[in-house]
């Protein structure tokens, strides 16, 4: 079963493209949990959701896991609308624990006796969350098993059949009756005995199969064991599910990529790929008519620190995300990878600007949800000038809702002392870069989208902009459209066709959401008979800083007719960002 599930999540993944390398470490250990467990009664919680595509083939979404991603189709992540089988929906990571104590606390209110698995990946246990769960559940004595996937390990001998007889002989019900009467026995003894007694035996146990962390946290350790090796896992998972007791960790190894050798072999085991062919592992290149936007990014954020040894770049585990694998090439010592930490990365940042260093924080939109309270609290209450560089703004396509920067403009501009500013095009990035860097007046934000530019001339080097300036890029004389970020392409083609059709039409780049240009606003407003506003994010935001400074300006009751063109109140599932931007009515056709 684990051979042909291996052969057709590479064989799905090869047509559709997504995250190959997290799926095919787990393939046994998927197996493995779905024959053990009785899921969906049991429930099983992916962390991160992307290593979720073997469970999805085996939870009766096999015919349609060539949608992957696309259109309609299966998500790339766990959701719950999708399947009894996904109990929580996970696209951020490091939620596992939390949500599964929630259940397991919920399960024990209720009087219940299902298991409760969450299945968390080594790199999701860098995130504080995961840490605070296993803190409050090792407290909380309810029963809840937790796999650590450890994929960043060599399956070495230690990882072998001495290791695997350990780990059966402590999970089982034998070792576990004789140390419980042991620690009753214990009891009875003087205090200084007792607690001596069970040092002894957590450190015979510990050096053996290591855990002492763990078991500090209240929970049971087993492990290492192979996660490849189904003799090794299946009579350990077993043994775990008819334990009953409080929180179980077992800690498994495994392989990122494993059997399929371009993946093996790769320098990121295929994390994310698009289509490919099988046989050779070659990825399709498709052909690029400009720069992408997080390579524009990297190379001024590299010239700007040639200039200036003031600046560092910061990431939460998303290097080649953000372009800051660029710069970390450039400058290694100025670089830093916290992990998926982004709470700690923003207050990192906002304690380096205290020293006079000039932060670049370079966090997907929709991750930098994460840490709104660093955001407010650490940084723009004490107006410290971290520069805030949000890539993947707006819709991203294959990756849906829950990556999604929809909301950015909004959550980062109703705050005192910030500056938002949103490139139109792969230059303009290049000119924000240059401000952020020469900006010292306080937090600064820039927002681009995922995907290439539009094909413009791009600068040597960035030129500082003014802060809060827009500019006209067309004028006409009864429509203005007033754009924010890379809609202004979709603008400048739909001014087009309406001055085709009799209604001369502006065009404008605000560039700054906050602040906002207000002369400019006041000139369009007074000069034309319709203006629209257009940006790549939701109700609250730069349209809604456009409303209230013609409403306090006393703007509107000049008949002026005013919309503002926002992403609609729903979230939006994935497909190609260009459908996905007409469904939204946000397009040259929309505007019209």
């Amino acid at each position: 079963v684990a051979d042909e599930l291996r052969a057709e999540t590479i064989d799905a993944v090869s047509v559709t493209g997504g995250h190959l390398g997290a799926g095919l470490g787990v393939v046994e250990l998927t197996v493995a949990l779905h024959a053990v467990f009785e899921t969906p009664g049991d429930r099983l919680i992916w962390d991160v959701g992307h290593q979720a595509y073997p469970h999805k083939i085996l939870t009766g979404r096999r015919d349609r896991i060539r949608t992957l991603r696309q259109g309609g189709g299966l998500s790339g992540f766990t959701k719950r609308a999708e399947s009894p089988y996904d109990p929580f929906g996970a696209a951020h990571s490091s939620t596992s624990i939390s949500a599964g104590l929630g259940m397991a606390v919920a399960r024990d209110l209720a009087g219940g006796d299902n298991d409760v698995v969450a299945v968390i990946g080594d790199g999701a246990m860098s995130a504080g969350m995961a840490w605070e769960a296993m803190n409050n559940a090792g407290a909380m004595h309810s029963r809840l098993v937790v796999i650590l996937n450890d994929n960043d390990m060599s399956i070495a001998p230690p990882v072998g059949a001495m290791s695997a007889y350990l780990a059966r002989l402590v999970s089982g019900k034998t070792y576990r009756s004789l140390r419980e009467t042991a620690k009753q026995l214990t009891r009875k003894l003087p205090k200084g005995l007792s607690q001596k007694a069970a040092r002894a035996e957590e450190y015979a146990r510990g050096f053996w199969t290591g855990g002492t962390m763990f078991e500090e946290m209240g929970f049971y350790y087993v492990g290492p064991i192979d996660g490849h090796n189904l003799d090794h896992l299946l009579p350990v998972l077993r043994n775990v599910r008819d334990t009953k007791g409080g929180p179980i960790l077992v800690h498994v190894v495994t392989q990122k990529g494993k059997g399929y050798a371009p993946a093996e072999a790769s320098s990121d085991k295929y994390h994310g790929v698009v289509s490919f062919d099988v046989v050779t592992g070659a990825q399709a290149k498709p052909k690029a008519n400009a720069p992408a936007y997080t390579k524009v990014f990297g190379q001024s954020l590299i010239r700007e620190a040639e200039a200036d040894d003031r600046i560092v770049a910061i990431t939460a585990a998303m290097p080649s995300g953000t372009g800051v694998d660029l710069f970390g090439k450039a400058h290694p010592t100025r670089t830093f990878d916290v992990g998926i930490a982004e709470q700690h990365a923003v207050t990192f940042a906002a304690g380096m600007a205290t020293e006079g260093y000039k932060p670049f924080c370079a966090i997907y939109s929709t991750f930098l949800q994460r840490a709104y309270d660093q955001i407010v609290h650490d940084v723009a209450i004490q107006n410290l000038p971290v520069r805030f560089v949000m890539d993947r703004a707006g819709l991203v396509g294959a990756d849906g809702p829950t990556h999604a920067g929809s909301f950015d403009v909004a959550y980062l501009g109703c705050l005192p002392n910030m500056t938002i500013m949103a490139a139109a095009d792969e230059a303009e990035l290049v000119h924000m870069v240059a401000t952020a860097a020469a900006h010292d007046e306080g937090p600064i934000a820039l927002r681009y989208p995922r995907g290439e530019g539009v094909g413009v001339e791009m600068p040597e080097r960035g030129v500082p902009l003014e802060i809060g300036r827009g500019r006209v890029m067309k004028e006409g004389s009864r429509v203005a459209i007033l754009s924010l970020g890379t809609r202004l392409a979709e603008a400048l083609a739909a001014a087009e066709e309406l001055d085709a059709r009799g209604l001369s039409t502006t065009v404008a780049d605000a560039r700054f959401a906050k602040p906002l240009d207000l002369d400019l606003v006041t000139r369009l407003a007074r000069e034309h008979e319709v203006l629209i506003t257009i940006e790549e994010g939701s109700i609250g935001g730069f349209g809604s800083f456009v409303l209230h400074a013609l409403a306090e300006n006393g703007l509107l009751d000049k008949g002026l007719k005013v919309r503002a063109m926002v992403l609609p109140d729903v979230f939006i599932d994935q497909d190609k960002p260009a459908r996905m931007y007409a469904a939204a009515g946000l397009d040259a056709r929309g505007i019209v």
